[in-house]
């Protein structure tokens, strides 16, 4: 097939518009238009990116070859199966789906149709990440904080990402890097966490320990004062010390001549962009093809990262309801 990709962007949130502002830059792209719920959302969106604001997702989705779906967490899975049915490639924000059963659906139905299944685990395109992936080894043990501001209010809207647990809103990040520089499956984990201003849980620690050895303490807040975004780890021959908040890292490395440091600069590159690039390439090279190709994040790793952290929500929500800790909801 010739031509360029017919593209769509669903959800005029801040996820939403920086989708449309990449997929408007992207030369390997057509912008077809936006949608959302609410319509002069997706008409503020579309005048800003000269483009169209479509009144219906099945208006928007007849006209292009693939979509992102930047919706709540808890739409995703009803707003991408009919998408899928359509024929239509998607690029899923994170969480794949606020449940398990509706991701292995996602999964399922992409699979059965042979269409890609991007899912928005935006980290995984990080230079830091880049690096760790072409140099792994083996990994002995990870720390990770995530740390924001609670969000701020949307009229008519409940504030972004609460709708789920900082779980699946923030945390779920670190665990799809975890998962990917681990390479094993998780043996045992023991979690804390607590809703502090919305009805889901705000903050969140677990602890990970998997078959190999190796062991992770993830930390994620959305109710604290200054934001922190830190990643570390510790391989057999080397340590990384990542922060996302001064867009800055480093890397020590053992070699034949001792120990070496290298400077990593977290903005060398736009992960947003490379991970839209991606899903671009992985569409066109499956259209042209007639196989598919997997994007970097499939639908499968998505649902990996969903499982283990709605397993993390559970043991975390039976402790709380153990101890009475919810009485303190808002």
């Amino acid at each position: 097939m010739s031509g360029k990709l017919k593209v769509g962007v669903l959800g005029a949130g801040v996820l939403g518009r920086y989708h449309t502002k990449l997929y408007k830059a992207n030369p390997k792209v057509e912008l077809v238009g936006v949608y959302d719920v609410i319509p002069a959302a997706a008409s503020a969106l579309a005048s800003e990116f000269e483009t169209k604001a479509f009144t219906s997702i099945q208006e928007l989705a007849a006209q292009c070859d693939a979509l992102t779906v930047a919706v709540p967490a808890t739409k995703h899975a009803e707003t991408a199966l009919p998408l899928i049915e359509m024929g239509k490639h998607i690029l899923c924000e994170k969480p794949i789906a606020s449940s398990v059963p509706d991701a292995e659906q996602m999964v399922e139905a992409a699979e059965k149709k042979g269409i890609v299944l991007a899912i928005g685990h935006v980290e995984r395109f990080n230079p830091a990440m880049d690096f760790l992936e072409a140099h792994k080894t083996k990994t002995l043990f990870i720390e990770a904080h995530r740390l924001s501001k609670y969000p701020p209010p949307r009229p008519g809207q409940h504030r972004r990402g609460t709708e789920v647990s900082v779980v699946l809103d923030l945390m779920i990040h670190d665990l799809d890097l975890v998962l990917t520089m681990v390479g094993d499956d998780v043996e045992r984990f023991d979690a804390v966490g607590v809703p502090i201003l919305s009805n889901t849980e705000d903050i969140a620690n677990v602890r990970l320990k998997f078959k190999n050895g190796a062991v992770a303490n993830v930390t994620a807040s959305r109710v604290s004062a200054e934001p922190m975004r830190k990643f570390r780890v510790f391989q057999t021959d080397s340590y990384i010390s990542m922060d996302y908040a001064k867009s800055s890292g480093y890397i020590y490395r053992k070699g034949f001549l001792g120990v070496g440091k290298k400077m990593l600069n977290l903005c060398e590159k736009n992960a947003l962009a490379a991970e839209i690039d991606d899903f671009v390439n992985a569409v066109i090279a499956t259209r042209e093809t007639g196989k598919l190709v997997q994007p970097k994040v499939s639908g499968r790793q998505g649902l990996r990262a969903l499982d283990l952290a709605v397993a993390i929500c559970r043991e975390i929500q039976d402790y709380n309801t153990k101890y009475g800790l919810y009485k303190f909801k808002k």
